[in-house]
């Protein structure tokens, strides 16, 4: 951990929708004046996207049929220790960006570069006041490899698995190709990995902000529409909330229709979220930097 460059790590599955705290980091820094380095988690991914059909064959022929992104074996964890170890001494770093889709790939295509690929590797932002990390693996401890210590604040975005595979199968099938016959097996591929790589890091969190959809979710493949954010509460969970002083009152009076569920989880309305991560997170963010 650095107090002097504080590192931040958004952590959900895909599908989990992270995006949402990504854009809430976005508004808490321009009303703090904060600058942030944002760094894409799907960066360490070791294969794009050809390379990585190929070693799903060959783990396949060797008697794997789980292999995965959540595996270690897929990412390069270590790389992304150096940049956390390399950001939390100096502010500093490397990152490169995995190209999802042809947007993405607009701004590389000077360099060729195609969906699928990555990036080159570029030194980040000077002058930041916080690492903003955002993927699946933000403090996994695997392949020798144990990111947590060099993380400051740990933010789960953990929808419940049933609404997650609801918004995975339609971002993929409807934002990039993918048949649903496609993105369901992936989902069932990757299954064992989810639960030995991506779940244990959640019980890790220092807060934890988890969807509950209010309408029927029983059936995740067949539904057409992801559940709007007002059929929707969230659940959100401090681990220690001593370490942040959380003012549960305070919360209560300013986010209308919440209530307290346990002695460190605040269960707001889904279309409060917004203002719940904001509310939430801009006095730690702003302890965090007075401190550096």
């Amino acid at each position: 951990m650095s107090q002097k460059h504080p590192i931040i790590a958004v952590t959900g599955s895909s599908g989990a929708n992270r995006q949402t705290v990504r854009e809430t980091f976005e508004i808490l820094c321009t009303r703090q004046k904060l600058l942030a380095a944002y760094v894409q988690g799907d960066g360490f991914h070791r294969y794009d996207r050809a390379r990585m059909k190929e070693a799903i064959g060959e783990a396949v022929d060797n008697d794997n049929p789980h292999f995965s992104h959540f595996s270690p074996d897929a990412n390069q964890f270590d790389e992304q220790e150096k940049l956390y170890r390399s950001y939390g001494e100096t502010g500093g770093g490397q990152r490169r960006f995995y190209l999802h889709n042809q947007q993405e790939a607009e701004s590389f295509k000077d360099l060729g570069l195609k969906p699928g690929e990555f990036s080159p590797w570029e030194d980040i932002p000077g002058g930041t006041d916080m690492l903003v990390y955002e993927g699946l693996h933000g403090w996994i401890s695997a392949d020798g490899v144990n990111l947590a210590p060099h993380v400051d604040l740990k933010i789960g975005v953990v929808p419940v698995i049933n609404l997650e595979w609801i918004q995975k199968i339609n971002r993929d099938t409807g934002l990039r190709g993918y048949s649903e016959e496609a993105v369901i097996d992936t989902i069932l591929r990757r299954l064992p990995d989810y639960v030995r790589y991506i779940v244990p890091q959640f019980g890790h969190s220092d807060i934890n902000f988890q969807r509950v959809p209010v309408v029927d979710t029983s059936n995740p493949i067949i539904a057409r529409d992801v559940p709007s954010i007002d059929e929707s509460v969230v659940v959100v969970r401090f681990r220690k909330p001593e370490d942040f002083d959380v003012d549960f009152p305070w919360l209560l009076k300013n986010i209308e229709g919440s209530w307290m569920s346990r002695r460190n989880t605040i269960v707001v309305p889904g279309g409060k979220l917004s203002l719940a991560m904001q509310l939430t997170l801009t006095p730690i963010i702003a302890r965090m930097i007075d401190a550096a």
